[in-house]
């Protein structure tokens, strides 16, 4: 079973139970119903005080997860009975309005207030008795309350406007890319095609490494021809040849037979000497090498992945460059320029000691160390730095995801956890567009807030607060898109597990746990 985090979705479902709308709503709908309205709050709240403890402790206790689960399917079936009482004042609001309200009502139609006002009063009712009965079970796992973090109104300084791909916010590969751009250069007289994997685990800094070369401007006047192609875990060689294709020449293809494909391809590389880089390859490519062969002599590929497989189905090729984790001194320094700003006053002799004792658990992952700076940024006491140093987190042993990753999801408020772990909706290296996503939160209810414009304001703060921290990256400013890494990919969808399902063409799906839909 995935972990379970409802903290978030509970906080937000408080949001909405003590509204001051629906409470008033509640008064004119009767005193039984805005009994349960306050009881639910109540009971909401009781519940909300040791989710902290029990999403932390939860992995080590099967139990524990199971209760967390039944919670959060009850916890669903709330939104959905308050999603019911804000319609309905929605819709009387509407009608008061328009001054439309009929005088005769039909005694059996689901508008008639009395038969709203029984079927509404049964529903909390049930829901509070089943929400009640769960609120008991806690004490079975002697969980320690923790008061909530009000963090509603955010805080955070807005990111640098370029990606962190540019040279000048890089530590501590310099060598690595020049080991590279001299062995491409070296290339130029032969007469097939050179493919060059950078091997290493995900938070490594493949992709940035490799940025890094395509973009040297040795390279740029070696190569008459560079290409970007983003590969992923669903390698389509059709989709690939035809981004190849897009990316050479600057316009969009409609072909779709691979004949069609490969002869164009053949033309558009046809003479030249080119550089494609194939960003982040999971499978075995030899088809798709034998169909670069038309390009000029010193032609190369640059292929970055994590899979030893992939590196040893490549035949005749250079050896891979290993890449290395960072050192101590280098994690430091890309730690402390995230941490703290120039001139800080308060990087006090106790905050490097503490911030050199986290840094030795990132275990030389640029991700991890950019991340932890980012959330120690947001902290200046020293007990708040001791307490990430001493987290449990760091002690769980999971392959997958990474502690310092985990640590920076647990740091974040309630509701920008739930609008981060949405987020897993989207395919791993998908475009994503700003506007479009705020407008998803807003329209699933994630962003606090009863006002239409302070929650459009709220929802910028909620990005831009997850983009300061790295949960985002690869922001184009004209576009207004960004990009996940991978192995925050894989925090989301560990985080929200089968609630978000992703389709690659539309067909039935019996998991009754999917909650979020998409289909590509």
């Amino acid at each position: 079973m995935a972990e379970v985090i409802v903290s978030a979705f509970v906080q937000v479902l408080l949001k909405k139970s003590t509204s001051q709308i629906l409470r008033q709503y509640g008064k004119m709908w009767g005193s039984t119903v805005y009994r349960q309205l306050k009881k639910l709050e109540s009971t909401l709240s009781t519940i909300q005080a040791v989710l902290q403890d029990a999403e932390e402790k939860q992995v080590k206790n099967e139990a524990l997860k199971k209760w967390l689960a039944d919670l959060k399917d009850a916890a669903y079936d709330t939104e959905d009975i308050l999603d019911e009482f804000n319609y309905e004042v929605l819709r009387q609001r509407a009608e008061i309005r328009d001054r439309m309200k009929r005088k005769v009502w039909d005694f059996f139609s689901f508008r008639n207030p009395i038969i709203f006002r029984i079927t509404m009063m049964n529903k909390i009712k049930e829901i509070v008795e089943r929400l009640d009965n769960i609120a008991a079970e806690r004490s079975k796992f002697h969980l320690t309350e923790i008061g909530p973090v009000d963090r509603q109104y955010l805080s955070t300084e807005r990111p640098e406007t370029h990606s962190f791909v540019k040279e000048s916010n890089i530590i501590g590969r310099e060598e690595d890319k020049k080991k590279i751009v001299e062995s491409l250069i070296s290339r130029a007289g032969r007469s097939d095609v050179s493919v060059l994997p950078i091997l290493g685990i995900g938070g490594l800094g493949k992709t940035t490494l490799a940025q890094l070369v395509y973009n040297e401007i040795t390279v740029a006047e070696h190569f008459q021809q560079r290409i970007w192609v983003c590969v992923s875990e669903n390698f389509d060689i059709k989709n690939i040849v035809k981004t190849i294709i897009e990316s050479a020449t600057q316009r969009k293809y409609e072909l779709s037979d691979m004949d069609s494909l490969q002869r164009t391809l053949r033309e558009v590389l046809g003479g030249k000497r080119f550089l494609l880089v194939l960003d982040d390859v999971w499978n075995p490519w030899e088809e798709l090498k034998e169909l670069l062969t038309a390009g000029a002599e010193g032609s190369c590929v640059i292929v970055t992945t994590r899979s030893t497989t992939v590196v040893s189905s490549i035949i005749g090729t250079l050896d891979a460059y290993e890449l290395k984790p960072l050192s101590d001194d280098e994690c430091w320094s890309l730690f402390e320029r995230n941490a703290f700003s120039k001139g800080d006053a308060e990087k006090s002799a106790d905050l490097i000691h503490i911030g050199k004792a986290i840094v030795e658990k990132c275990g030389g992952l640029p991700l991890a160390a950019k991340m932890l700076g980012r959330l120690m940024r947001t902290k200046r006491e020293v007990r708040e730095w001791r307490s990430v140093m001493e987290s449990k987190i760091w002690k769980l042993n999971d392959d997958k995801i990474l502690p310092s990753l985990r640590l920076s999801y647990n740091h974040l408020p309630c509701h920008v956890k739930q609008c981060f772990a949405y987020c897993a909706i989207f395919p791993k290296d998908y475009e994503i567009d700003k506007e479009m996503l705020i407008q998803l939160w807003k329209a699933n209810g994630f962003i606090p807030s009863d006002l239409e414009e302070d929650m459009e304001l709220k929802g910028q703060e909620i990005f831009y607060e997850l983009l300061s921290r790295s949960f985002f990256q690869d922001m184009i400013i004209h576009k207004q898109t960004f990009k996940m890494h991978d192995l925050i990919h894989d925090l989301a969808q560990s985080i929200i597990g089968n609630e978000c399902h992703i389709l690659a063409k539309p067909q039935s799906i019996s998991n009754t746990a999917v909650r979020h839909l998409s289909i590509t």
